[in-house]
């Protein structure tokens, strides 16, 4: 009778913390409840946690080990979302997809290696968990290295990349497949450990290569990854919420990346496999070319007056922006323009930043309301009657060499159609090219003009000299 009200309990659990994460994941659709979102998804899953302390299959004499563990991870999680900046909020979402696909790929290897009897059903899902789990880790991590500049962003492979990596992503299915003929026993015990390592490296090879104007699509394919392993892992230790947790996880995953690869003209495949083989290229608006081209700058006292008396001002934020932390300057910027009678508003490129939804995150921490920001296919039409239009840091989103140089890497990517303004400033430090590696033709537009330097320091300059129009 007791075992029945426990495991009664535990089930009810489980379901309360998976209605709160399916309510969870509906809530951070939008700034105005994200944090309610969290909230939630946090609470749930405290929960769960809480109740499979009660599963008489865990626990025993190593109840301490797995309380030292939550207390590691939960002090370590806790400094890291203290301390990160947000500039480094990819490579954190990066580092927490690998750390998800690895440990489900270690419970599935852990089951297979410590269990006997397994279902063939069963030893599918652990081969498939290690191999997905295994290039969510190291595909993370070279996803992470790109974005925290410890790598370059588009990584040169030496020899015939195509052929190795093909090479290992057949062997790995070989073995398992092996894995699962065999099914128990030594034998396939090392093979499954062969076609772990197989994994890992894989993981290493197919993200390698990819540049990393793409890296926001793979963060997003990568987050598809860990909640398909954590799926598998869950078939595998007959645990609901872990299938139903990965299932949200690897769904959303999967139509954010699709999302993605839409806002960029690519397809899944082209990001993944597209760059093998091709070399970094700077399109028709190369870097060399850009040097010769004439590029206007502006003083801030300028640039002021044409946002002080103008009727329609756009605001279009890039990972400069970020770099920066000028989110709130470029809030009071904005306030002080909206009370001289200034329509403002924010053009948000779905590429925008390192990660999806990395600029309205930045805005709503400093306070724009949420109405003031507008997706690409709202404004894009509005910029032809757009009298100024401030850039911050946003560079290929905006490089117009998208619709009009086929040569360019990046040509059929929707841009935001800034140069149709009747004028425009770029607030930025150099000429440095975007993540993409490509010169942005905007820069050297008639109409644009070049206000360089830090842009919390010149927005503030901004701020002063409107003060004083």
């Amino acid at each position: 009778m007791i075992d029945n009200w426990r495991d009664a309990s535990i089930d009810l659990a489980y379901f309360i913390s998976a209605v709160l994460l399916i309510i969870s994941l509906n809530q951070l659709g939008s700034p105005k409840t994200a944090r309610v979102g969290n909230q939630l998804a946090a609470g749930g899953l405290v929960l769960a946690i809480v109740a499979t302390f009660f599963n008489r299959d865990i626990g025993g004499g190593d109840d301490w080990v797995i309380l030292l563990g939550i207390a590691v991870g939960g002090a370590g999680g806790y400094v890291m979302a203290q301390r990160v900046q947000m500039t480094a909020m990819p490579q954190m979402i990066a580092i927490f997809n690998g750390m998800g696909g690895v440990t489900s790929a270690l419970i599935a290897v852990s089951e297979f290696l410590g269990t006997s009897d397994l279902g063939r059903g069963t030893v599918v899902s652990i081969a498939l968990g290690c191999i997905i789990g295994s290039i969510a880790l190291t595909g993370s991590l070279v996803a992470f290295a790109k974005l925290q500049g410890l790598m370059p962003s588009r990584t040169t492979l030496p020899g015939n990349r195509q052929l190795i990596t093909a090479g290992l992503l057949g062997g790995m299915a070989l073995l398992g497949a092996i894995t699962v003929i065999l099914q128990d026993g030594a034998m396939a015990q090392t093979v499954l450990i062969l076609t772990f390592l197989l994994a890992l490296a894989a993981g290493v090879l197919l993200v390698m290569p990819i540049g990393g104007a793409d890296m926001p699509v793979v963060i997003a394919i990568l987050n598809a990854f860990s909640g398909v392993a954590a799926v598998l892992s869950g078939f595998v230790v007959d645990n609901q919420l872990m299938i139903i947790g990965g299932t949200l996880v690897g769904a959303s995953g999967v139509f954010l990346s699709l999302l993605m690869a839409k806002a960029m003209n690519r397809s899944i495949s082209n990001v993944l496999f597209g760059a093998f083989g091709a070399a970094p290229s700077a399109g028709g608006t190369g870097a060399d070319g850009g040097e010769s081209l004439p590029v206007r700058e502006v003083t801030p006292d300028d640039a002021a007056v044409s946002l002080a008396y103008a009727d329609r001002v756009i605001v279009v934020p890039g990972y400069g922006l970020a770099v920066a932390q000028a989110q709130h300057s470029v809030q009071e910027l904005a306030s002080l323009l909206q009370e001289r009678g200034v329509d403002v508003r924010y053009a948000i490129h779905p590429v925008a930043g390192r990660m999806p939804g990395h600029m309205n995150v930045l805005l709503a921490e400093a306070n724009v309301p949420y109405d003031d920001l507008y997706e690409m296919e709202r404004i894009n039409g509005d910029f032809a009657r757009t009298d100024v239009v401030l850039v911050i840091g946003a560079n290929d989103v905006t490089n117009p060499a998208a619709r009009d140089d086929p040569n360019s890497p990046i040509y059929g990517m929707p841009v935001l159609r800034v140069d149709e303004a009747e004028r425009v400033i770029v607030l930025k430090r150099g000429m440095s090219t975007g993540f993409a590696g490509v010169e942005n033709a905007l820069f050297h537009n008639p109409k644009t003009s070049m206000l360089f330097g830090d842009a919390k320091q010149s927005i503030g300059k901004l701020i002063a000299e409107v003060r004083a129009a």
